[in-house]
């Protein structure tokens, strides 16, 4: 039995892989599997951007950048 089985992650299956499980790393991921573009994604991206508002992932400076590209 590994670590992450015993703990509740799924297995591993598509992008997801419980090997790159971190704890409290603050990263939001949204895409269509295959490659579709829509509104929708764009939507689902500004909830995950709210949702991690409270962890500090805000730019509070106007004028500079994340360094995010």
């Amino acid at each position: 039995m590994t670590k992450t089985s015993r703990i509740g992650f799924p297995a591993k299956h598509g992008l997801y892989d419980p090997a790159n499980e971190k704890d409290s790393c603050g990263v939001g991921f949204v895409a269509h599997i295959k490659g579709q573009r829509s509104h929708q994604i764009v939507q689902d991206a500004y909830v995950v951007l709210k949702n991690m508002d409270h962890r500090g992932a805000c730019g509070c400076e106007a004028n500079t950048g994340d360094g995010a590209g």
